[in-house]
């Protein structure tokens, strides 16, 4: 019950948090309240414009449930069997998030890399417009979206997911999404899923890079995910940095390069051994 009480101090402020426990409520019913948390907005200034013209990939569309969805796809040189499937922040699928997708494509060799679209082609560059995409973002458009691109790729291929905030919330729901074509998901400080009884449901190891003075997604609700997954039997590997939410983007005031560069190790070594 402490553990359910952690993550609903987050959405005390909600009328309809008085009708459901934090359980029986959806990924995008968390990140709704955090997006309309003003001190949670002030941890997101405006990124600084990032220029890339010699992106790797390019911009592709498939079908999702019947609508057109997008995604930034970097191709292995190969055919690949492997595929690693990007979540962005609240901006939204902007150059940074295709800068990373470009840099994993490059470390990681025989592996197709997608930078997913939620957001339908809107890109956010101010704080009250990303609140309003991320709270906007329904559970079952970005549901079927990504179950669209999943179908796209094919059901032989191997998924990873790998994402950041609300990213990194949905690199979980994906790998549950993807079910026994996962093999690895990376979650960098994203909301984890508390049910049970979705989470029993994981197939592959999950990495958590996690900031410890994170006032959100904070060390306690960390701790609860560790006990649920131990709980389930379920492979989770957990990094602690001492710093702030969205460390990791270089276009943050509250960036650190030495973590970030550290994390990214991280992540390349755990999704190297689980892609070959």
């Amino acid at each position: 019950m402490k553990r359910i009480l952690l993550i609903c101090a987050l959405i005390s402020n909600m009328a309809w948090a008085q009708t459901k426990s934090c359980c029986q409520m959806t990924v995008t019913d968390q990140n709704t309240t955090l997006a309309m948390n003003d001190n949670f907005a002030q941890t997101h200034l405006v990124p600084a414009p990032y220029e890339n013209p010699k992106h790797l990939g390019e911009m592709i569309s498939f079908d999702a449930d019947g609508g057109e969805a997008n995604a930034y796809l970097v191709k292995s040189n190969g055919n690949s069997n492997n595929v690693l499937i990007i979540f962005h922040e609240w901006w939204g699928l902007n150059n940074y998030i295709k800068q990373e997708a470009d840099e994993y494509s490059k470390n990681l060799e025989n592996t197709d890399v997608y930078a997913i679209d939620l957001y339908d082609g809107k890109v956010a560059t101010d704080v009250p417009t990303a609140q309003k995409f991320m709270s906007g973002l329904k559970q079952e458009r970005a549901s079927a979206i990504i179950q669209g691109l999943i179908a796209k790729v094919g059901s032989e291929k191997r998924i990873a997911t790998l994402g950041w905030c609300l990213g990194g919330a949905w690199s979980l729901q994906a790998a549950l999404l993807a079910e026994k074509q996962s093999v690895a998901c990376v979650m960098y400080y994203g909301m984890p899923e508390a049910d049970l009884d979705r989470l029993k449901k994981i197939n592959c190891e999950v990495l958590g890079i996690f900031a410890l003075e994170d006032k959100f997604i904070n060390p306690e609700i960390v701790k609860a995910f560790q006990a649920n997954m131990e709980k389930l039997g379920k492979k989770l590997t957990v990094y602690n940095y001492k710093a702030d939410h969205a460390f990791a983007n270089p276009s943050n005031p509250k960036f650190n390069k030495d973590f970030t560069f550290e994390a990214k190790k991280q992540s390349l070594n755990f999704l190297k051994l689980r892609l070959k």
